[in-house]
């Protein structure tokens, strides 16, 4: 990602909270990770994302959306379908995903 940080607008918006453990068989993850961000980006109602990874292979990502319409149209994405699957069958141990709606939100220096 080029910004370490996402541009939302004022509340309220929903986020997507993505949290995965990479499995030891990672081949192909980081280029399909980079792509599914690319795309999730030119989806209507994304509002953008914010993404880390430690060195254990934990991972956490959330992606900021207008609404629920929007989350549900990106969960349909035929491209994002074959990536989830991948993930399921290969790149992850364990995840978990959470949907929250921002009611507030504030930045600092």
């Amino acid at each position: 990602m080029s910004k370490p940080f996402a541009s939302t607008p004022p509340p309220p918006y929903y986020a997507v909270i993505f949290t995965n453990q990479l499995s030891s068989n990672d081949h192909g993850y980081a280029d399909t990770a980079e792509a599914m961000a690319a795309l999730a980006a030119t989806q209507p109602g994304c509002l953008g994302l914010e993404s880390v990874r430690d060195a254990t292979g934990l991972g956490i990502t959330v992606s900021y959306w207008r609404d629920e319409a929007s989350i549900q149209a990106w969960r349909d994405n035929a491209a994002h379908a074959v990536a989830r699957q991948q993930g399921r069958d290969t790149w992850y141990e364990h995840f978990e995903l959470r949907v929250a709606r921002v009611e507030r939100a504030y930045d600092g220096p």
